[in-house]
């Protein structure tokens, strides 16, 4: 077909990859449009991944009392009810909705309801959720459409005792005990939440420790912590041979004869692309086992006007991460090129109890690269701020270069460590000179806080060399 097209781009999905892209483009001056096939926008990070799961987290701390103050500390802690619950995580996620919308509608982007397959390189075809069809062009497009959770095919999956990260939140009582499989991101953060319900938590794992790519010390310490202080049940290095279904619960068979039985069973091991039934392979645009899309340096899928971003490309397979990625691909839509750094270093926030969040090397890497580096450590125990929180479980370490000072990484465990990581960040990513410890050793922080942590982990480190 020839003449105009009806977009200058279409994203398809309005998660944080497709919203980053769809409002570059529109301030950039570009006709845009979002097609979504879901009823509100916002994607799986706004309506059952990344907020709900942090939404949860969040209101059963504030419920089981963990972070009150000294004086509450000896009062009877209020369980918390499925029904508040529920209706806590439904109010955050419908204001995200409403500003997500609401960004959209103030940058003139379209919204298009319904699900995009692809006819030929330049036009999609449009199913809505009313069964109508309707065809829209565009000179480019980016696709954004997420992923979901993988399901092998003898889980007998029933959306009430056995469940995914998708579903989990459609529960209707609170369990007794859980299983959670799989001990990535996602099972640990729901692990760390059902345990501060008060819920029997068995953790399994299938690699030899948790979050394998944490610095060692770090998934060591969480590992205690979870096991010694909460009473989670891990299990490490197994593989389950079968999961079944039975009247009062469900049974976890794993291939070392263990047999695990609990109310519901979280499977949490793996996710899957969302390209299926989107046409693609008609375009020879190249799809792995898990779904996802080769994409080059600048995002572009072997079809060079058509890009790809957020999960459906894998790794890091973060909302931050994404809303970046589209940014890139916009730029590069608008401009040729990008002017916006590839991402390299991102940082990693895991919302356990404790909080984790890391950026930059591991002692196994740079030793493994025989780097030569030190090691600063400040422990929220001697802080001053943490003594007057009660947060005396952290710790914030430092990984510089032992001849240039230079940051290499940086690695926080405890609460706020998401936040803490942030003023260390901005220092790792200055040039040369100005990215070393120095940096923490001549500032003065505000007193007491726990940023404080920063001069504190410098000036240890320093006083090794």
């Amino acid at each position: 077909m020839t003449g105009k097209r009806d977009f200058d781009v279409i994203v398809i999905g309005s998660g944080p990859g497709g919203e980053g892209a769809a409002l570059k483009l529109a301030k950039s001056g570009k006709s845009v449009a979002v097609i979504e096939k879901h009823i509100a926008v916002g994607g799986g990070c706004t309506h059952w991944g990344t907020i709900p799961s942090k939404a949860l987290i969040h209101l059963v701390r504030d419920y089981s009392g963990q972070y009150t103050n000294r004086l509450a500390r000896n009062q009877q802690v209020q369980r918390i009810s499925i029904e508040d619950l529920m209706q806590g995580i439904n109010d955050i996620v419908d204001q995200q909705v409403c500003s997500r919308q609401n960004f959209y509608q103030r940058n003139g982007v379209k919204i298009i309801e319904g699900f995009a397959k692809f006819v030929d390189p330049y036009w999609v075809e449009v199913t809505g959720n009313d069964g109508v069809i309707r065809s829209y062009s565009s000179d480019h497009f980016i696709i954004a459409s997420g992923s979901h959770p993988y399901h092998p095919q003898d889980v007998p999956f029933d959306d009430r005792r056995i469940v995914d990260s998708d579903t989990v939140l459609l529960m209707e009582k609170i369990p007794s005990s859980i299983t959670i499989y799989g001990a990535g991101v996602i099972g640990s953060e729901y692990a760390t939440a059902f345990r501060t319900m008060g819920v029997s938590v068995n953790l399994v794992n299938t690699r030899s420790r948790l979050l394998e790519y944490l610095d060692e010390e770090i998934s060591t310490t969480l590992s205690y912590h979870l096991r010694d202080e909460q009473g989670i049940m891990i299990r490490q290095n197994e593989e389950y041979e079968s999961a079944s279904l039975t009247d009062d619960g469900v049974i976890l068979k794993l291939k070392t004869g263990k047999v695990i039985k609990s109310d519901m069973l979280l499977w949490a091991n793996g996710r899957t692309g969302n390209s299926d039934g989107m046409g693609l392979e008609e375009l020879r645009i190249a799809i792995d086992h898990r779904g996802n899309l080769a994409i080059n340096e600048n995002y572009q899928t072997a079809q060079p006007h058509i890009y790809a971003v957020g999960d459906i490309i894998g790794f890091p397979s973060l909302a931050s991460a994404a809303f970046d990625q589209g940014r890139f691909a916009a730029t590069h839509i608008v401009a040729g090129k990008s002017d916006i750094p590839p991402i390299r270093d991102v940082p990693t926030g895991i919302y356990t109890t404790p909080e984790i969040s890391c950026l930059g090397k591991t002692e196994h890497e740079l030793t493994e690269n025989r780097v030569p580096y030190e090691v600063g450590r400040a422990f929220y125990r001697n802080l001053a701020r943490g003594q007057i929180t009660g947060c005396r479980f952290g710790m914030l370490k430092l990984l510089f270069h032992r001849e240039t000072l230079e940051i290499l990484g940086i690695h926080c465990l405890g609460r706020n460590a998401a936040e803490i990581l942030h003023i260390g960040q901005a220092i790792m990513s200055q040039p040369a000179p100005n990215n070393t410890i120095q940096y923490f050793m001549n500032t003065t922080f505000n007193y007491p806080t726990m940023a404080e942590a920063y001069r504190v982990a410098a000036l240890n480190g320093f006083n090794r060399l």
